[in-house]
Formats: C-alpha cells, structure tokens, sequence
C-alpha cells in the first residue's frame, strides 16, 4: 500500500491572507478512487450539477470566501431540492453573463458551505490525514545558494508525513499542483537536493518517493480538497505560544476548526536521540534561519 500527500500552498501570492501555508491531505492508494467518486457524488448533492461545468473549482477561496457566507445568510437554509435548483441557475446565469437573484445567490451560498463540510466528513470516512506548515507571510526571497536548498517549513512538513509512513511501513508519494513551470523546476532542484544531498533526506527517502508528481488542480479533486484544508488552516489554525496569532474568521474556525484538530495528524517523531509527541500542522516563524522546534 502506498499513500498520496496531494500538496498545495496558500498565500504565498501575498495578497490577503495572514499566512503561507503549505500543505494538503494524504489519501491513501486504494481509497482513491471511492473518494473521487463519492466527491463527485457530493457535488451533485450540494449544487445538483458540477460546478466544474461552470468553470469553478472548489477551491477554498471560492467556496468559503466571506462572500459565501453572506450570501448563505441572506434567507433561511433551503431545502435540499430548492437548494439545488437555484444553485444551478446562479451558475448557469453566470455562464451566461446573467445577474442571479437574491434567492439564487444564497442558495449557491449555502450550497458551498454544505459542500465544504461534506469534503471533511469524506475525509475523515476515508482516513484523510491532515499535514500543513505556516510560516510568517510576505518573507523576503532567498538569494544566492540559499535559493537551492528547501526551507526549514517544507523540511518539517516532509519530516511529519516520513514519521506517519514510518509508523505504518508503507511509502509516500508527493502530488502537488502545477504552476508556473519556472517555479515548478526550482522546487523539483530543491526536493532533489534534500533527498540526495543530507543525510536526513537521504535516509527518508526510505518511505518517501523523492520524484514529485504534478497534476492540474481544475482536473484533480484531492487537490482541490488540499487547497480547501490550507485555506481553513490560514483563517482559522493558531498557535498563540508560538507566536501565531493573527486575526481569524469566525465563521471558519467555527465550522471547520475541529475537522482539522482531529484530521491532522498525531504521532512520535525523533531527533538528536529524544523521542517528542508531533502533530501534522505545525508554525515554523523562521523558515531560514537556525533550527528551532516546530510546533
């Protein structure tokens, strides 16, 4: 058996939300096909189309962005049937250059809402393992030789998914989303580095597959399922001892806050000869400078 972390990140464009966070889910091999299905089967239930017919992927930003959540608020929840229905017409009058009414904007509004929480309640059916590090936004670019090397929050996040195979003694593969292929070889220079150029890389490649994968988010669900756990993450994951304490939003952390605690994962790492409970989400403050722990 093999597991697939589905990699994505958040707010490295700089643009509004209070972290980077890079990070996804790991599905295991054999569940992977079931997941897929049943997450077509949920859009089905929650929009009563596919939205990806309408070019929208289900993206965190476009399914629980703050918009969303006034939309869903502007009427009582509908029933199902009613929901989708007006769902589909807001989509297809987008399509269509149409401005949706009152009623068609709050059911698409509470039809990403009820899709969010159905993408959870799937992963936690199929044993979706949560793994993500944040690090301070807006950090300045590495320069020189340092550009070669991963950071320290890309180092941890490896460390947490080669401790979860390693407990299992299974292998890992890496599937991220493609962007722009420039940065896509530069993070493939840097991974090979790690993996042949430390002892520490070196030895993980034991249960990790160092070659990454790269697919296409709009034709990929896991993915889009990563982008919606990281973006949940941003808005709603802190940890106030470590120095992680912007703004969230409420709405986020109430819904979905719990999902991630219990998703994530939990287990035993090691270093320098000490055993120490880790947790798949961790902050890293300083993601270039001298080693420190994580948490």
């Amino acid at each position: 058996m093999a597991w697939l972390l589905f990699l994505d990140e958040s707010g490295h464009d700089h643009k509004q939300m209070p972290y980077e966070v890079r990070g996804g889910v790991a599905i295991e091999d054999r569940r992977l096909w079931a997941f897929t299905r049943q997450m077509q089967d949920l859009e089905q239930i929650s929009f009563g189309c596919r939205p990806r017919e309408f070019r929208k992927e289900l993206k965190g930003s476009s399914l629980l962005d703050r918009k969303r959540f006034r939309f869903a608020r502007q009427s009582e929840t509908m029933p199902a049937e009613e929901r989708r229905r007006n769902a589909r017409a807001f989509l297809m009058k987008g399509l269509q250059g149409h401005r949706p009414t009152k009623t068609e904007f709050s059911a698409y509004g509470q039809a990403c809402i009820e899709m969010a929480r159905g993408v959870f309640q799937l992963l936690r059916e199929h044993g979706g393992v949560v793994f993500a590090t944040a690090t301070p936004a807006r950090l300045a670019r590495p320069t020189g030789i340092a550009e070669d090397y991963l950071r320290k929050d890309v180092v941890f996040l490896l460390e947490r998914f080669f401790y979860f195979l390693e407990g299992r003694k299974e292998h890992g593969l890496l599937v991220m989303d493609g962007s722009e292929k420039n940065q896509d070889r530069k993070f493939v220079r840097q991974l090979e580095n790690y993996f042949t150029k430390t002892k520490t890389g070196r030895f993980r490649t034991q249960w990790i597959v160092p070659t990454p994968f790269f697919v296409a988010s709009d034709m990929a669900y896991p993915i889009q399922v990563a982008d919606l756990c990281i973006y949940c993450i941003n808005w709603s994951f802190r940890l106030p001892s470590r120095g992680m304490d912007k703004p969230v939003r409420e709405e986020i952390r109430n819904e979905f806050l719990e999902w991630l605690q219990q998703l994530q994962f939990h287990g035993e790492g090691y270093r320098d000869g000490q055993v120490f409970e880790t947790w798949g989400i961790c902050y890293v403050s300083n993601p270039r400078g001298a080693d420190d722990e994580s948490a």
